[in-house]
């Protein structure tokens, strides 16, 4: 089934409509849909190299709205959609969900934006943040600069090394998102072990 999602999401980059459906796959995808956005963006991107940057703004905004609607479904109707969350949408389980509001407990934003960043399925950090009631400002930020970092990574790449990068993110993305997540987070442990 997961296949047929995939194909039928990559159909729209060979039509007019392409743009919106990446926009409406970005949103869809930060709170229920199980295929990400990243697929539709590059096949967009490789038919048209110079709307690269558009390509990840649209896909960064959708996806930035997208979370926040995610957010208000966790916030206002979690004790309503708790059982139909675990029994449709991909990646939620009890568990799943208990061990991401510890770490809200623990981190806070930080954890939306390396959800927001990584394979990780930020559909179910968006919710959680709503369930918990993080502050929303942070929330909207880390989500913002994690989901940009993530598409203009994405697009900026794709335009520079065109169809051979394209085989070797697909091939690589989880690993190149983790790399830089531990790179990330280290340079902050770094510099906080540094300060005086």
């Amino acid at each position: 089934m997961l296949r047929r999602l995939y194909d039928w999401v990559l159909h729209w980059a060979d039509t007019p409509q392409g743009e919106p459906a990446l926009a409406a796959l970005s949103f869809a995808e930060s709170s229920f849909f199980p295929v990400p956005p990243d697929v539709l963006q590059i096949a967009l991107t490789l038919g048209r190299p110079a709307r690269w940057a558009r390509h990840a703004a649209i896909s960064t905004v959708a996806s930035v709205l997208g979370g926040l609607a995610g957010y208000a479904l966790g916030h206002g109707l979690w004790q309503a959609l708790e059982t139909p969350f675990y029994l449709y949408v991909p990646g939620f389980t009890p568990e799943r969900f208990g061990l991401v509001r510890d770490y809200y407990g623990r981190y806070d934003a930080w954890v939306v934006f390396i959800a927001a960043f990584t394979p990780i399925p930020y559909k179910v950090f968006t919710i959680a943040g709503g369930v918990c009631r993080i502050d929303l400002g942070a929330f909207l930020v880390a989500s913002a600069v994690g989901r940009g970092a993530r598409f203009f990574l994405v697009g900026a790449v794709l335009r520079r090394w065109g169809a051979p990068a394209r085989a070797f993110i697909e091939r690589h993305f989880n690993w190149l998102t983790v790399a830089f997540v531990v790179l990330l987070l280290g340079g902050f442990l770094v510099l906080r072990w540094l300060a005086p």
